[in-house]
């Protein structure tokens, strides 16, 4: 089953470091993945950076920043660390909902005499 993913921002947190301004420390985030059926399951996490750690020559001010660029901060991080991880727990939320679906019985239960076969009762003893 193919699975496609969606990642969202959904809050960070910023605070001055040194001489730069608006220094991403902390994000929060969303992976969803949809498969082909339409199931989905989704992960929240949040991935800190060191606010102390800032690259002079590649810092991007708060202002001009972009999901993209955060997001792709963010997975490049979760792909050393636990991207397995993340992909396995929506998964497994994508295969619960499909195994619920397919225990759904509409129609046919063991108690509905219309439905199931009936036996004769047992012959009283004399």
């Amino acid at each position: 089953m193919a699975i496609t993913y969606t990642w969202k921002l959904t809050s960070l947190k910023k605070k001055n470091s040194g001489s730069h301004n608006g220094v991403v420390f902390q994000t929060y985030w969303q992976k969803t993945g949809t498969d082909e059926n339409g199931n989905t399951g989704l992960f929240a996490g949040a991935t800190p950076f060191d606010p102390t750690q800032v690259n002079p020559e590649n810092f991007v001010a708060f202002d001009q920043l972009t999901e993209a660029t955060v997001l792709g901060w963010i997975q490049s991080v979760q792909t050393v660390h636990y991207e397995q991880h993340i992909n396995d727990q929506i998964q497994k939320q994508i295969d619960d909902k499909i195994s619920v679906t397919a225990d759904i019985v509409a129609g046919s239960f063991p108690w509905d005499p219309s439905t199931t076969e009936q036996t004769a009762p047992p012959a009283p003893i004399a």
